[in-house]
């Protein structure tokens, strides 16, 4: 794994730009924070990224107004970053499948998708000794949450 300084805010605009471009007829509101940077490696906190924004833009599809959020918040002096929604959301009852491999929370009638991109992002933040969690509620979206060290 090759660290370096990575532009995550960069990133991320540069993912939701690609996702408005692919889906120009969806009106989707997004807020990203400037500034944001960590220590990591590039690809793989863009893969990261990319499946939890991916997430975010296809769980708001059926949302009449749907928002997504990167940012950051604080837990003492460790930034805690999080990818946010306000689209289908999951029941918390089920958040302890939420990471496993070819786990889904909808059905795929509902939404397409491997049930493979949350398991990837979760080995990429523990390759990054950091963790990762999310809080949702069902038509209510959901966030993300990831520390790296």
């Amino acid at each position: 794994m090759k660290r370096d300084t990575v532009n995550l805010s960069g990133i991320a605009a540069s993912i939701l730009n690609d996702l408005k471009q692919l889906q120009p007829q969806r009106s989707v509101a997004t807020h990203i924070a400037l500034d944001i940077s960590a220590n990591g490696d590039p690809n793989l906190l863009r893969i990261a990224l990319e499946n939890l924004l991916r997430n975010a833009w296809k769980f708001t599809a059926k949302h009449a107004a749907p928002t997504i959020e990167f940012g950051t918040l604080h837990e003492g002096d460790k930034p805690v970053y999080f990818v946010s929604d306000n689209g289908a959301g999951f029941d918390m009852t089920y958040a302890g499948k939420l990471f496993g491999a070819f786990q889904r929370m909808h059905k795929p009638q509902e939404f397409e998708g491997t049930g493979i991109g949350l398991a990837i992002v979760h080995r990429i933040i523990q390759r990054h000794g950091g963790r990762i969690w999310a809080e949702a509620e069902p038509e209510r979206g959901a966030t993300f949450f990831f520390t790296l060290t």
